[in-house]
């Protein structure tokens, strides 16, 4: 019997501030939660640190359970700082409501600042959740790089952190080890975008859809990232179609093999599909191609030709005329712009 091989195990500390942000834990860990459920190969493993055992949330419910910052941190941890507000709703008491004094906030801040100053190295990637990115930038770990936060918080962070390049109106940011999320929700995004990174597109999808939310980019890029394209529905059967496309675009899909996969008739599967997402399903699977082909012509230095087999064409010059209906520029001058550094 052939042993099972052990899954890749990444470490994530979330860093738990006074007057915690609930849902910039609750949201972005668990689409960890559910990545970790859709595959094997990669597991999070979670921990969560701070300066106090307990504090109090953004909600007034008390949060425990909290371990030590530690000393120090693997090589290839994921440290997540939670965003924080700046007034926790009020307990109502039996003569009214009561305001949560903030007691030893400030001290608690400056003990996570300093930790952070210390512990993050090359190697361990930092991601901040709403105003988690201003403790981030008080410990100069955003000097240098692009990044964002809430709108709320815009000008402290530029205040926190002069040498750092804060955008504005932007869901989330990626700058090498540095990933920066607006608030709140767009923890969830950025979550998710990582996920895609370390696990394929296709349990990044699957997270997306079992949270009822949509996958959106980050940076300046307004347009939808061709794998997330035709996913503006909530049809269990077509996204189950989108699903397995998207894990395996080189494989060749003909309309009647996925109509098996969703229990349907070919011709009642294209229909429905073109209700759902405004495409055909050879359009589709096309896209989902091309979309995979365009990493590799980013991602790698195979030639023309191998990337087309690769990315499921059956000769160079069906992938080009594919290419040529969805790109501005040809792929190998598009190899030649991305190293000059000239594409985005």
């Amino acid at each position: 019997m052939t042993r099972a091989a052990r899954p890749r195990i990444v470490p994530v500390y979330v860093v738990v501030p006074p007057r915690v942000l609930l849902l910039d834990v609750a949201g972005p860990i668990e689409v960890l939660r559910k990545a970790n459920m859709e595959q094997a190969d990669l597991q999070y493993a979670v921990r969560y640190v701070s300066p106090s055992l307990r504090l109090c949330s953004s909600i007034g419910l008390d949060v425990t359970g909290m371990q030590p910052l530690p000393e120090t941190l693997p090589d290839d941890a994921v440290v997540v700082i939670s965003g924080s507000a700046d007034e926790p709703l009020p307990r109502l008491s039996d003569v009214g409501p009561v305001a949560v004094e903030p007691k030893d906030d400030a001290r608690l801040e400056t003990e996570i600042v300093d930790w952070l100053a210390r512990s993050i190295r090359p190697g361990i990637r930092l991601v901040t959740i709403c105003s988690g990115a201003v403790l981030a930038g008080r410990a100069g770990l955003l000097d240098g790089h692009d990044c964002t936060t809430h709108h709320g918080t815009i000008g402290k962070l530029r205040d926190s952190a002069p040498r750092a390049r804060v955008l504005d109106n932007r869901l989330f940011v990626e700058d090498g080890e540095r990933l920066t999320s607006a608030g709140i929700t767009a923890g969830i995004d950025l979550m998710l975008a990582m996920v895609s990174r370390d696990t394929g597109h296709g349990v990044a999808l699957a997270v997306a859809r079992y949270m009822v939310v949509y996958m959106r980019r980050g940076g300046a890029d307004p347009q939808l990232s061709p794998w997330l394209e035709g996913r503006n529905h909530i049809h269990p059967v077509i996204h189950r179609v989108q699903d397995a496309v998207a894990a395996d675009p080189s494989r060749d899909w003909q309309v009647a093999t996925l109509a098996d996969l969703s229990a349907m008739s070919p011709r009642s599967l294209s229909r429905l599909f073109n209700q759902q997402t405004g495409l055909s399903v050879t359009d589709y699977v096309n896209r989902m191609r091309i979309a995979l082909a365009h990493d590799l012509v980013a991602g790698s230095r195979l030639d023309m030709e191998n990337i087309a087999q690769k990315a499921g064409f059956s000769s160079t010059r069906q992938f080009r005329r594919a290419w040529n209906r969805l790109h501005t520029l040809p792929p190998a001058h598009l190899r030649r712009e991305l190293d000059r550094g000239d594409v985005a």
